[in-house]
């Protein structure tokens, strides 16, 4: 008898440490995110409890479960500043996006780190924002596993574009378009662009350089190709009808595939764990 009880003291024992280590609470800093991209890379890890609040207005579908569980933060243009001093998170996240005015009185509540994907190589911007992402709360390994599984992801799509001609990726706002230089499709992807008419050229706005073409012009490159990534659409504002464009191109003679991306995917977020996995798969279902 005393050997039965010692036997399942021991294994009630067992159990009891198995529990605890599959319920560790990661230590770190709650968050609210003025960032998809950076939101999303923390539902990734795990982190849906140090998430406080979520910028409900005009928030990507992929994060609509997510933000229905939480107040709403504002917007991506407005941050909540009263909401933010009435939650008093641990680290807010923010882009150029909010502008200095908005960083600055967040500030006043908690730590806010820009998370601006840096420019150059896009790959690594993204690793680089990631692990340190997740070095708040000591999951670098577990980031690292995450990045090797979509960089694997990538590459086993990129392997199946091999006869996906020529693309052509264009900002549509409010019936005008602009080329868009897109990472995903141009360098994860390697995605061939089409050749772009000397005709156009570029112009500054502030720090901003933008190439806008019409259509006519498009149908002069005939892509095979062309994706639209609809900021009208995405801000709320009246969308692109597609079939007008496609119109256009084609009764230019050209034979020309016009796909609109999934707007607020595109135009709100990216740069994240789940977003960039999304943004390929989107790309690739539409060329190929």
């Amino acid at each position: 008898m005393n050997s039965l009880k010692l036997t399942l003291a021991g294994a009630l024992a067992g159990l009891t440490l198995a529990g605890c280590a599959t319920t560790t609470e990661v230590t770190g800093p709650t968050v609210v995110s003025y960032d998809h991209g950076a939101l999303d890379t923390l539902l990734e890890l795990g982190l849906e409890d140090k998430v406080l609040a979520v910028p409900q207005q005009g928030l990507p579908d992929y994060l609509v479960d997510a933000g229905a569980k939480l107040p709403d933060a504002g917007s991506l243009k407005e941050p909540d500043q009263k909401l933010l001093a009435d939650l008093q998170p641990g680290l807010v996240l923010m882009t150029g996006r909010q502008g200095a005015d908005a960083q600055i009185s967040a500030a006043k509540v908690a730590p806010v780190r820009d998370v601006t994907l840096a420019t150059g190589d896009f790959r690594e911007a993204v690793n680089a924002n990631v692990i340190s992402l997740a070095s708040y709360y000591g999951l670098e390994e577990t980031a690292g596993l995450k990045l090797g599984e979509l960089w694997q992801h990538v590459g086993e799509q990129k392997a199946e574009l091999a006869d996906a001609g020529t693309v052509t990726v264009v900002t549509h706002n409010d019936g005008n378009f602009s080329l868009r230089q897109e990472a995903v499709v141009y360098e994860l992807l390697e995605l061939t662009p089409a050749t772009v008419p000397a005709s156009v050229q570029p112009v500054v706005r502030g720090e901003r350089t933008f190439y806008p073409v019409k259509a006519e012009t498009l149908a002069q490159m005939a892509p095979d190709t062309l994706l639209v990534v609809d900021r009208s659409a995405a801000i709320g504002a009246e969308p692109l009808k597609p079939e007008t464009l496609a119109s256009a191109v084609a009764d230019a003679g050209v034979d020309t595939r016009v796909v609109v991306l999934n707007p607020a995917l595109w135009y709100l977020s990216g740069g994240g764990l789940q977003s960039v996995r999304l943004q390929v798969d989107e790309v690739v279902n539409a060329v190929r």
